[in-house]
């Protein structure tokens, strides 16, 4: 069993956004994703998607992208991006799923998912750049943050081998939020977002494993948990 990560794909099979408008490495990555995806992923691993999954406005727009998803190997893993406009209640994304005859897709909110040896929890958090109210975006996004960890932590307190916390964020992770996470015991932070000065925006946090997965940044290409590799 492996975990793999990746984000930020964007898919627009519903509606006419296509990426390769921001640039000629994104032409066709969609089948390179792909094309990856199917040599590495097999049917008992994890693939955590950490945000802006679609372009789709609506949830049945987004059909097309998640009968993409539907097509690769794996269980996956999907948190909320800022771009995620289709995004519903976890109820409504779960019976749009069995109505669709989509499997093995799982929504990270409010909640943790146990996968194996790890135990995975997430939000999407937000960044001080947005046109937001900032104080009550973070506020909001750092309970979230907490109902997921406080969960993992129960789940662990019942296990008799505790199991590695993995945090997923869309947004990167800022000083004042991993401040308030410092007590839950997480070895890997995975972050996405980042389309641009790749380098400036690598965050670092002692003792926890960070990782970008953009998909662009990483040549659209699924990174293995806890292995590394030549991007």
């Amino acid at each position: 069993m492996a975990i793999y990560v990746i984000s930020d794909l964007h898919l627009s099979y519903g509606v006419d956004k296509p990426m390769f408008v921001f640039g000629e490495k994104w032409k066709g990555y969609e089948e390179k994703i792909k094309k990856d995806w199917m040599a590495k992923v097999k049917t008992d691993d994890w693939v955590i998607l950490a945000g802006d999954f679609s372009w789709a406005m609506y949830l049945d727009e987004a059909i097309k992208d998640f009968q993409y998803l539907n097509e690769l190997p794996g269980k996956k893993i999907l948190l909320k991006g800022n771009h995620d406009y289709w995004w519903e209640t976890v109820k409504k994304m779960n019976t749009f799923l069995e109505k669709n005859n989509i499997k093995d897709v799982y929504f990270l909110h409010n909640n943790c998912i146990e996968a194996d040896q790890y135990i995975i929890c997430g939000t999407r958090y937000w960044s001080r750049d947005e046109n937001e109210d900032n104080e009550k975006i973070f506020k909001r996004e750092t309970e979230r943050a907490k109902i997921s960890l406080n969960k993992a932590r129960l789940l662990n307190e019942q296990l008799e081998h505790k199991k590695d916390i993995i945090m997923v964020t869309h947004y990167p992770p800022d000083d004042r939020l991993v401040e308030e996470l410092k007590g839950y015991n997480i070895k890997y932070w995975i972050y996405a977002h980042i389309h641009s000065n790749y380098e400036k925006s690598l965050v670092n946090i002692s003792g926890i494993e960070t990782m970008l997965t953009s998909c662009d940044y990483l040549n659209f290409k699924l990174k293995r948990l806890g292995k590394i590799e030549k991007l």
